[in-house]
Protein backbone atom coordinates (compact mmCIF):
# COMPACT_ATOMS: atom_id res chain seq x y z
CA UNK A 1 0.00 0.00 0.00
CA UNK A 2 1.40 3.41 -0.65
CA UNK A 3 2.32 6.10 1.78
CA UNK A 4 0.30 8.03 -0.18
CA UNK A 5 -2.90 6.75 -1.22
CA UNK A 6 -5.28 9.23 1.09
CA UNK A 7 -3.75 12.38 -1.27
CA UNK A 8 -5.99 13.08 -4.45
CA UNK A 9 -2.90 13.69 -6.40
CA UNK A 10 -0.02 11.35 -7.41
CA UNK A 11 3.67 11.78 -5.45
CA UNK A 12 6.81 11.60 -6.78
CA UNK A 13 10.31 12.29 -7.66
CA UNK A 14 8.82 12.42 -11.39
CA UNK A 15 6.98 15.95 -10.63
CA UNK A 16 10.34 17.80 -9.41
CA UNK A 17 10.64 20.40 -11.55
CA UNK A 18 7.57 20.74 -12.39
CA UNK A 19 6.57 24.80 -13.41
CA UNK A 20 3.16 26.41 -13.11
CA UNK A 21 2.91 29.26 -14.79
CA UNK A 22 0.37 31.59 -13.75
CA UNK A 23 -2.07 31.10 -16.25
CA UNK A 24 -2.56 27.67 -15.00
CA UNK A 25 -2.56 28.46 -11.04
CA UNK A 26 -5.20 28.05 -8.58
CA UNK A 27 -3.17 30.95 -6.46
CA UNK A 28 0.22 31.33 -5.09
CA UNK A 29 2.07 31.64 -1.74
CA UNK A 30 5.13 34.17 -1.17
CA UNK A 31 6.77 34.89 -4.42
CA UNK A 32 7.34 38.76 -5.52
CA UNK A 33 4.21 40.14 -4.57
CA UNK A 34 3.93 39.07 -0.94
CA UNK A 35 6.15 40.75 1.44
CA UNK A 36 6.40 38.35 4.47
CA UNK A 37 6.51 34.73 3.65
CA UNK A 38 9.10 31.83 5.81
CA UNK A 39 9.74 27.92 5.82
CA UNK A 40 11.34 26.99 8.81
CA UNK A 41 12.53 24.15 10.84
CA UNK A 42 12.98 23.82 14.56
CA UNK A 43 14.09 20.93 16.67
CA UNK A 44 12.17 20.47 19.89
CA UNK A 45 11.63 18.36 22.74
CA UNK A 46 9.88 14.70 22.45
CA UNK A 47 7.13 16.80 25.16
CA UNK A 48 6.66 19.87 23.36
CA UNK A 49 4.98 18.30 19.79
CA UNK A 50 2.46 16.25 18.71
CA UNK A 51 3.83 13.37 16.10
CA UNK A 52 1.83 13.93 12.61
CA UNK A 53 -0.51 16.96 14.16
CA UNK A 54 -0.94 19.59 11.39
CA UNK A 55 -2.39 22.54 12.42
CA UNK A 56 -3.65 25.62 9.89
CA UNK A 57 -3.32 28.94 11.25
CA UNK A 58 -5.66 31.07 9.23
CA UNK A 59 -7.94 30.67 5.76
CA UNK A 60 -7.12 26.80 3.96
CA UNK A 61 -6.75 26.32 0.33
CA UNK A 62 -10.13 26.00 0.05
CA UNK A 63 -11.38 29.20 1.43
CA UNK A 64 -8.54 31.22 -0.72
CA UNK A 65 -10.07 33.04 -4.08
CA UNK A 66 -8.62 31.72 -7.52
CA UNK A 67 -5.58 33.90 -9.14
CA UNK A 68 -4.25 35.61 -5.95
CA UNK A 69 -1.59 36.02 -4.10
CA UNK A 70 -1.01 35.24 -0.30
CA UNK A 71 1.14 35.09 3.23
CA UNK A 72 2.43 32.04 4.00
CA UNK A 73 4.51 30.68 6.39
CA UNK A 74 6.03 27.08 7.15
CA UNK A 75 6.40 25.61 10.59
CA UNK A 76 8.28 21.94 10.98
CA UNK A 77 9.28 20.59 14.30
CA UNK A 78 11.16 17.88 14.79
CA UNK A 79 12.16 15.68 18.03
CA UNK A 80 13.92 12.89 18.41
CA UNK A 81 17.08 11.31 20.56
CA UNK A 82 19.48 12.26 18.05
CA UNK A 83 17.73 15.04 16.98
CA UNK A 84 20.27 18.65 17.28
CA UNK A 85 20.03 22.04 16.08
CA UNK A 86 22.99 21.92 13.45
CA UNK A 87 19.91 19.59 11.98
CA UNK A 88 17.42 22.56 11.37
CA UNK A 89 19.12 24.39 8.42
CA UNK A 90 19.27 20.82 6.51
CA UNK A 91 15.47 19.61 7.31
CA UNK A 92 14.36 23.23 6.31
CA UNK A 93 16.31 23.14 2.86
CA UNK A 94 14.12 19.40 2.08
CA UNK A 95 10.96 21.53 2.40
CA UNK A 96 11.55 22.54 -1.29
CA UNK A 97 12.76 18.75 -2.55
CA UNK A 98 9.73 17.56 -1.13
CA UNK A 99 6.77 19.63 -1.86
CA UNK A 100 7.93 19.85 -5.52
CA UNK A 101 7.28 15.82 -5.11
CA UNK A 102 3.54 16.83 -5.36
CA UNK A 103 1.75 16.97 -8.80
CA UNK A 104 0.69 20.16 -9.39
CA UNK A 105 2.45 22.04 -6.79
CA UNK A 106 5.79 23.97 -7.41
CA UNK A 107 7.93 25.39 -4.71
CA UNK A 108 10.79 28.13 -5.60
CA UNK A 109 13.66 29.65 -3.36
CA UNK A 110 14.26 29.01 0.21
CA UNK A 111 14.10 31.08 3.98
CA UNK A 112 12.41 34.05 3.91
CA UNK A 113 11.98 33.75 -0.04
CA UNK A 114 9.42 31.15 -0.98
CA UNK A 115 7.13 30.99 -4.11
CA UNK A 116 4.77 28.39 -3.88
CA UNK A 117 1.89 27.68 -6.42
CA UNK A 118 -0.91 24.92 -6.41
CA UNK A 119 -2.26 24.16 -10.31
CA UNK A 120 -6.07 24.21 -11.06
CA UNK A 121 -5.57 20.51 -12.24
CA UNK A 122 -4.36 19.40 -9.08
CA UNK A 123 -7.01 21.73 -7.24
CA UNK A 124 -9.89 20.43 -9.05
CA UNK A 125 -8.92 16.85 -8.07
CA UNK A 126 -9.61 17.56 -5.06
CA UNK A 127 -5.88 19.05 -3.25
CA UNK A 128 -7.81 21.49 -1.23
CA UNK A 129 -6.38 21.99 2.26
CA UNK A 130 -3.26 22.10 3.74
CA UNK A 131 -3.54 18.49 5.33
CA UNK A 132 -2.99 16.86 2.76
CA UNK A 133 0.48 19.04 2.42
CA UNK A 134 1.33 18.52 5.94
CA UNK A 135 0.80 14.89 5.31
CA UNK A 136 3.16 14.63 2.47
CA UNK A 137 5.81 16.41 4.33
CA UNK A 138 5.58 14.38 7.54
CA UNK A 139 5.80 11.02 5.53
CA UNK A 140 8.27 12.16 3.65
CA UNK A 141 10.78 13.62 6.47
CA UNK A 142 10.20 10.17 8.59
CA UNK A 143 11.00 8.24 4.92
CA UNK A 144 14.07 9.92 4.47
CA UNK A 145 15.42 10.81 8.38
CA UNK A 146 14.66 8.06 10.16
CA UNK A 147 16.14 9.61 13.15
CA UNK A 148 12.64 11.80 13.44
CA UNK A 149 10.64 10.66 16.34
CA UNK A 150 8.19 12.85 16.07
CA UNK A 151 6.68 15.78 13.79
CA UNK A 152 4.91 18.63 13.69
CA UNK A 153 3.97 20.81 10.75
CA UNK A 154 2.18 24.23 10.97
CA UNK A 155 0.79 26.12 7.89
CA UNK A 156 0.14 30.36 8.74
CA UNK A 157 -1.42 32.16 6.55
CA UNK A 158 -3.43 34.31 9.26
CA UNK A 159 -1.44 37.88 8.03
CA UNK A 160 -0.59 39.10 12.28
CA UNK A 161 0.81 35.55 12.86
CA UNK A 162 2.90 35.56 9.97
CA UNK A 163 4.33 38.77 10.69
CA UNK A 164 5.11 37.59 14.14
CA UNK A 165 7.09 34.16 13.16
CA UNK A 166 8.58 36.01 10.80
CA UNK A 167 10.58 38.46 12.61
CA UNK A 168 11.91 35.31 14.36
CA UNK A 169 12.88 33.45 11.03
CA UNK A 170 14.81 36.21 10.65
CA UNK A 171 16.76 36.43 13.87
CA UNK A 172 17.13 32.63 13.28
CA UNK A 173 18.78 32.90 10.13
CA UNK A 174 20.82 35.10 10.75
CA UNK A 175 22.11 33.93 14.35
CA UNK A 176 22.96 30.53 11.91
CA UNK A 177 25.15 32.69 9.23
CA UNK A 178 26.66 34.51 11.93
CA UNK A 179 27.87 31.10 13.10
CA UNK A 180 30.21 30.20 10.19
CA UNK A 181 31.18 34.29 9.83
CA UNK A 182 34.95 33.54 12.07
CA UNK A 183 36.17 30.41 9.94
CA UNK A 184 38.22 30.81 7.02
CA UNK A 185 38.21 28.22 3.76
CA UNK A 186 41.97 27.90 4.34
CA UNK A 187 40.75 26.73 8.06
CA UNK A 188 39.32 23.49 7.00
CA UNK A 189 39.98 20.01 5.14
CA UNK A 190 36.67 19.67 3.09
CA UNK A 191 34.19 21.83 1.61
CA UNK A 192 30.77 20.08 0.61
CA UNK A 193 28.66 20.40 -2.48
CA UNK A 194 24.56 19.94 -3.13
CA UNK A 195 23.12 19.19 -6.11
CA UNK A 196 19.67 19.62 -4.79
CA UNK A 197 18.71 22.12 -7.72
CA UNK A 198 19.58 19.76 -10.18
CA UNK A 199 16.22 19.01 -10.93
CA UNK A 200 15.94 22.78 -12.68
CA UNK A 201 19.50 23.07 -13.57
CA UNK A 202 21.03 19.99 -14.20
CA UNK A 203 25.11 20.57 -14.60
CA UNK A 204 24.65 22.90 -11.61
CA UNK A 205 26.87 22.22 -8.32
CA UNK A 206 27.07 24.03 -5.36
CA UNK A 207 30.01 24.18 -3.94
CA UNK A 208 30.08 25.09 0.08
CA UNK A 209 32.55 26.43 1.72
CA UNK A 210 33.23 28.86 5.42
CA UNK A 211 33.71 31.87 3.10
CA UNK A 212 31.12 30.68 0.44
CA UNK A 213 27.22 29.88 1.93
CA UNK A 214 25.08 28.35 -0.68
CA UNK A 215 24.07 30.27 -3.64
CA UNK A 216 19.96 30.23 -1.83
CA UNK A 217 21.79 31.64 0.84
CA UNK A 218 20.08 28.39 3.17
CA UNK A 219 23.36 26.14 3.88
CA UNK A 220 26.70 26.89 5.15
CA UNK A 221 29.55 25.19 5.42
CA UNK A 222 28.02 23.35 9.20
CA UNK A 223 24.74 22.90 7.63
CA UNK A 224 26.56 20.83 4.63
CA UNK A 225 28.47 19.00 6.86
CA UNK A 226 25.85 18.29 9.14
CA UNK A 227 23.20 16.93 5.75
CA UNK A 228 26.26 14.72 4.62
CA UNK A 229 26.60 12.90 7.84
CA UNK A 230 23.30 12.38 8.37
CA UNK A 231 22.20 11.34 4.95
CA UNK A 232 24.98 10.18 2.69
CA UNK A 233 22.85 9.23 0.09
CA UNK A 234 21.35 13.03 -0.13
CA UNK A 235 22.37 15.83 -2.04
CA UNK A 236 24.71 17.35 0.26
CA UNK A 237 28.65 15.61 -0.02
CA UNK A 238 31.92 16.17 0.88
CA UNK A 239 34.65 17.66 -1.80
CA UNK A 240 37.65 17.32 -0.94
CA UNK A 241 40.06 20.40 -1.53
CA UNK A 242 42.90 19.03 -2.79
CA UNK A 243 45.66 21.40 -4.17
CA UNK A 244 45.16 24.96 -4.21
CA UNK A 245 45.63 25.90 -7.74
CA UNK A 246 44.69 29.71 -7.46
CA UNK A 247 44.84 31.34 -4.45
CA UNK A 248 43.43 34.86 -5.54
CA UNK A 249 40.91 33.08 -7.95
CA UNK A 250 39.69 30.30 -5.54
CA UNK A 251 40.77 27.10 -8.14
CA UNK A 252 40.95 24.15 -6.37
CA UNK A 253 41.82 20.34 -7.70
CA UNK A 254 39.50 18.55 -5.74
CA UNK A 255 36.46 21.03 -6.12
CA UNK A 256 37.48 20.79 -10.66
CA UNK A 257 37.33 17.02 -9.78
CA UNK A 258 33.54 17.04 -8.28
CA UNK A 259 32.49 19.44 -10.61
CA UNK A 260 33.24 17.69 -13.71
CA UNK A 261 31.86 14.40 -12.18
CA UNK A 262 28.87 15.47 -10.68
CA UNK A 263 27.74 17.85 -13.84
CA UNK A 264 28.49 14.96 -16.15
CA UNK A 265 31.57 16.50 -17.84
CA UNK A 266 29.60 19.97 -18.54
CA UNK A 267 31.67 22.13 -15.81
CA UNK A 268 35.51 21.09 -15.56
CA UNK A 269 36.99 24.39 -13.57
CA UNK A 270 35.62 26.38 -10.89
CA UNK A 271 36.80 29.35 -9.73
CA UNK A 272 35.10 30.23 -6.63
CA UNK A 273 35.81 34.11 -6.25
CA UNK A 274 35.03 35.54 -9.73
CA UNK A 275 32.48 36.02 -12.23
CA UNK A 276 35.15 36.38 -14.78
CA UNK A 277 37.11 33.06 -16.65
CA UNK A 278 35.12 30.05 -14.55
CA UNK A 279 32.51 30.88 -12.62
CA UNK A 280 30.92 29.46 -10.38
CA UNK A 281 27.70 27.62 -11.65
CA UNK A 282 24.41 29.40 -11.17
CA UNK A 283 21.13 27.35 -10.23
CA UNK A 284 17.63 29.40 -10.24
CA UNK A 285 17.54 29.23 -6.62
CA UNK A 286 20.28 32.42 -6.04
CA UNK A 287 18.77 35.10 -3.84
CA UNK A 288 21.40 38.02 -5.90
CA UNK A 289 22.73 38.33 -9.14
CA UNK A 290 26.20 40.48 -9.79
CA UNK A 291 26.39 41.21 -13.13
CA UNK A 292 29.35 43.17 -14.73
CA UNK A 293 28.33 46.82 -16.06
CA UNK A 294 31.45 47.40 -18.68
CA UNK A 295 30.44 51.01 -19.52
CA UNK A 296 32.54 51.49 -15.95
CA UNK A 297 34.24 48.27 -15.43
CA UNK A 298 32.48 47.51 -12.37
CA UNK A 299 29.97 45.14 -10.75
CA UNK A 300 26.38 45.92 -9.81
CA UNK A 301 24.40 43.42 -7.43
CA UNK A 302 20.56 43.09 -7.76
CA UNK A 303 18.69 40.76 -5.49
CA UNK A 304 15.59 38.49 -6.39
CA UNK A 305 13.11 41.02 -4.71
CA UNK A 306 14.07 44.40 -6.46
CA UNK A 307 11.08 45.76 -8.59
CA UNK A 308 12.00 47.08 -12.08
CA UNK A 309 15.39 47.42 -13.77
CA UNK A 310 18.65 47.57 -12.99
CA UNK A 311 21.03 50.04 -13.28
CA UNK A 312 22.01 48.13 -17.08
CA UNK A 313 18.27 48.84 -17.88
CA UNK A 314 17.03 45.03 -17.14
CA UNK A 315 14.99 43.37 -14.71
CA UNK A 316 16.14 40.32 -12.28
CA UNK A 317 14.19 38.19 -14.28
CA UNK A 318 15.66 39.01 -17.72
CA UNK A 319 19.27 38.47 -15.85
CA UNK A 320 17.89 34.93 -14.24
CA UNK A 321 17.41 33.83 -17.45
CA UNK A 322 20.61 34.47 -18.96
CA UNK A 323 22.71 33.53 -15.14
CA UNK A 324 20.82 30.46 -14.12
CA UNK A 325 20.36 26.66 -15.38
CA UNK A 326 23.75 25.90 -14.21
CA UNK A 327 25.92 27.25 -16.85
CA UNK A 328 29.20 29.51 -16.65
CA UNK A 329 28.45 32.69 -18.06
CA UNK A 330 31.25 35.17 -17.70
CA UNK A 331 30.47 38.53 -15.81
CA UNK A 332 26.73 37.25 -14.77
CA UNK A 333 27.02 35.39 -11.20
CA UNK A 334 24.24 33.96 -8.85
CA UNK A 335 25.58 34.41 -5.40
CA UNK A 336 23.91 34.77 -1.68
CA UNK A 337 23.38 38.19 0.09
CA UNK A 338 25.58 36.63 2.94
CA UNK A 339 28.35 36.23 0.48
CA UNK A 340 28.60 39.72 0.10
CA UNK A 341 29.74 39.45 3.72
CA UNK A 342 32.92 36.87 3.10
CA UNK A 343 36.23 37.67 3.01
CA UNK A 344 36.64 36.02 -0.51
CA UNK A 345 33.78 38.16 -1.82
CA UNK A 346 34.77 38.21 -5.91
CA UNK A 347 38.32 38.58 -4.34
CA UNK A 348 39.68 38.13 -8.04
CA UNK A 349 37.78 40.85 -9.07
CA UNK A 350 38.26 43.45 -6.63
CA UNK A 351 35.74 42.66 -4.08
CA UNK A 352 33.67 45.82 -2.68
CA UNK A 353 36.24 48.07 -4.88
CA UNK A 354 34.49 47.12 -7.96
CA UNK A 355 31.17 46.95 -6.81
CA UNK A 356 29.38 50.03 -7.98
CA UNK A 357 25.70 49.49 -7.84
CA UNK A 358 22.88 47.96 -5.56
CA UNK A 359 19.32 48.44 -4.60
CA UNK A 360 19.06 50.42 -1.55
CA UNK A 361 17.31 47.76 0.84
CA UNK A 362 20.35 45.76 -0.20
CA UNK A 363 22.90 48.42 0.89
CA UNK A 364 21.07 49.13 4.04
CA UNK A 365 21.22 44.85 5.14
CA UNK A 366 25.14 44.45 4.07
CA UNK A 367 26.35 47.89 5.45
CA UNK A 368 28.24 47.06 7.82
CA UNK A 369 30.44 44.59 5.28
CA UNK A 370 30.75 47.44 3.36
CA UNK A 371 34.24 49.33 3.77
CA UNK A 372 33.15 52.31 5.54
CA UNK A 373 35.42 54.69 3.00
CA UNK A 374 33.27 53.09 0.22
CA UNK A 375 30.10 53.36 1.77
CA UNK A 376 28.45 56.95 -0.16
CA UNK A 377 30.65 55.54 -3.21
CA UNK A 378 28.36 53.10 -4.56
CA UNK A 379 25.36 53.96 -6.06
CA UNK A 380 21.52 53.04 -5.75
CA UNK A 381 18.31 53.04 -7.65
CA UNK A 382 17.31 56.36 -5.80
CA UNK A 383 21.08 57.81 -6.69
CA UNK A 384 21.18 56.97 -10.78
CA UNK A 385 18.94 54.92 -13.21
CA UNK A 386 21.43 54.42 -16.20
CA UNK A 387 24.63 53.94 -16.77
CA UNK A 388 25.31 57.82 -17.76
CA UNK A 389 24.27 58.91 -14.54
CA UNK A 390 26.20 56.05 -12.97
CA UNK A 391 28.93 56.76 -14.55
CA UNK A 392 29.24 60.83 -13.17
CA UNK A 393 28.51 59.82 -9.93
CA UNK A 394 31.56 57.43 -9.62
CA UNK A 395 33.49 60.15 -10.54
CA UNK A 396 31.62 62.47 -8.44
CA UNK A 397 32.01 60.35 -5.39
CA UNK A 398 36.03 59.49 -6.45
CA UNK A 399 35.11 55.79 -6.30
CA UNK A 400 37.95 53.69 -6.40
CA UNK A 401 36.84 52.36 -9.86
CA UNK A 402 37.48 55.78 -11.47
CA UNK A 403 41.23 55.10 -10.86
CA UNK A 404 41.42 51.89 -12.76
CA UNK A 405 39.81 53.64 -15.96
CA UNK A 406 42.35 54.03 -18.65
CA UNK A 407 42.19 55.98 -22.02
CA UNK A 408 39.66 54.05 -24.21
CA UNK A 409 41.47 52.04 -26.98
CA UNK A 410 40.16 50.95 -30.14
CA UNK A 411 40.24 47.11 -30.62
CA UNK A 412 41.42 46.57 -33.97
CA UNK A 413 39.26 44.02 -36.33
CA UNK A 414 38.75 43.34 -40.10
CA UNK A 415 38.18 45.73 -42.50
CA UNK A 416 34.84 45.92 -43.98
CA UNK A 417 35.25 44.37 -47.15
CA UNK A 418 34.78 47.17 -50.12
CA UNK A 419 31.92 45.54 -51.39
CA UNK A 420 30.28 46.39 -48.51
CA UNK A 421 28.66 49.56 -49.52
CA UNK A 422 24.92 48.89 -47.54
CA UNK A 423 22.18 48.70 -50.30
CA UNK A 424 18.56 48.30 -49.76
CA UNK A 425 18.63 44.53 -48.57
CA UNK A 426 20.40 44.07 -45.12
CA UNK A 427 24.06 43.35 -45.59
CA UNK A 428 26.43 41.59 -43.53
CA UNK A 429 30.11 42.61 -42.87
CA UNK A 430 32.89 42.55 -39.87
CA UNK A 431 32.30 45.29 -37.71
CA UNK A 432 35.51 47.87 -38.77
CA UNK A 433 36.15 49.20 -34.87
CA UNK A 434 34.80 49.16 -31.61
CA UNK A 435 35.87 51.06 -28.97
CA UNK A 436 35.87 49.66 -24.98
CA UNK A 437 37.84 50.20 -22.18
CA UNK A 438 41.31 48.84 -21.91
CA UNK A 439 40.48 46.95 -18.60
CA UNK A 440 37.22 45.22 -21.22
CA UNK A 441 39.93 43.83 -22.96
CA UNK A 442 41.56 41.97 -20.22
CA UNK A 443 38.55 39.81 -19.24
CA UNK A 444 39.39 36.07 -20.18
CA UNK A 445 38.16 34.86 -23.35
CA UNK A 446 36.92 38.25 -23.85
CA UNK A 447 33.90 40.08 -23.56
CA UNK A 448 30.88 38.27 -24.00
CA UNK A 449 28.14 39.92 -25.98
CA UNK A 450 25.58 39.76 -23.15
CA UNK A 451 27.59 42.41 -21.34
CA UNK A 452 27.35 44.64 -24.09
CA UNK A 453 24.25 46.78 -23.07
CA UNK A 454 25.48 50.17 -23.75
CA UNK A 455 26.21 51.73 -27.33
CA UNK A 456 28.57 50.26 -29.47
CA UNK A 457 30.91 53.63 -30.20
CA UNK A 458 31.87 53.60 -33.63
CA UNK A 459 34.99 56.36 -34.45
CA UNK A 460 34.15 58.09 -37.36
CA UNK A 461 31.00 57.16 -37.85
CA UNK A 462 29.74 53.45 -39.87
CA UNK A 463 31.86 53.78 -43.35
CA UNK A 464 29.50 54.51 -46.29
CA UNK A 465 27.08 56.10 -44.40
CA UNK A 466 25.73 59.74 -45.27
CA UNK A 467 25.83 62.34 -42.48
CA UNK A 468 22.84 61.87 -40.27
CA UNK A 469 21.70 58.55 -41.91
CA UNK A 470 20.89 55.82 -39.28
CA UNK A 471 21.29 52.66 -39.26
CA UNK A 472 19.81 49.78 -36.81
CA UNK A 473 22.44 47.14 -35.48
CA UNK A 474 20.92 43.64 -35.03
CA UNK A 475 23.50 40.72 -33.68
CA UNK A 476 22.97 37.97 -35.02
CA UNK A 477 23.80 34.08 -33.73
CA UNK A 478 24.80 35.19 -30.87
CA UNK A 479 25.38 33.28 -27.74
CA UNK A 480 28.69 34.26 -25.79
CA UNK A 481 30.41 36.84 -28.45
CA UNK A 482 29.10 38.35 -31.82
CA UNK A 483 29.55 36.52 -34.82
CA UNK A 484 27.89 38.71 -37.21
CA UNK A 485 26.49 42.52 -37.45
CA UNK A 486 23.74 42.82 -39.47
CA UNK A 487 23.02 47.00 -40.50
CA UNK A 488 20.07 47.67 -42.64
CA UNK A 489 19.55 51.16 -43.95
CA UNK A 490 16.80 53.06 -42.23
CA UNK A 491 14.40 55.24 -44.40
CA UNK A 492 14.10 59.26 -42.88
CA UNK A 493 10.47 58.52 -41.28
CA UNK A 494 10.52 54.60 -41.26
CA UNK A 495 11.55 52.16 -39.49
Amino acid sequence: MSMFDDIPVDVGVVYEGERIRGKDMQFEFGGPNVEQKFELVQARDMKEIEDGKIIIQGPDLKDLEEGKSYPLGILVEVAGKEIEKDLEAVLERRIHEFINFVEGFMHLNQRYDIWLRLSKASYKKGFNSFQFLGKVLTRLFKSEFPIIEKIQVTFITDPKKISEWYKKALQIYEARDARARGMKDEDVTEFYGCVLCQSFAPSHVCIISPNRISLCGAINWFDARAAARVDPKGPNFMVPKGELLDEIHGEYSGVNEVAKQKSLGEVERVWMYSMFGYPHTSCGCFEAIAFYIPEVDGIGIVDRGYEGTAVNGLAFSTMANQTGGGKQVEGFNGIAIEYMRSPRFLQADGGWNRVVWLPSNVKERVLDAIPEGLRDKIATEKDVTNTTELRQWLKDKGHPIVKQWKEEVVAEVTEAPAEAVYPTAPTEYTLPQVTMPATMAAVPGGVPVALLQGVLQLPGGIPGAAPGEGFQLIFKNVKIKVDKLIIKREEKGKK
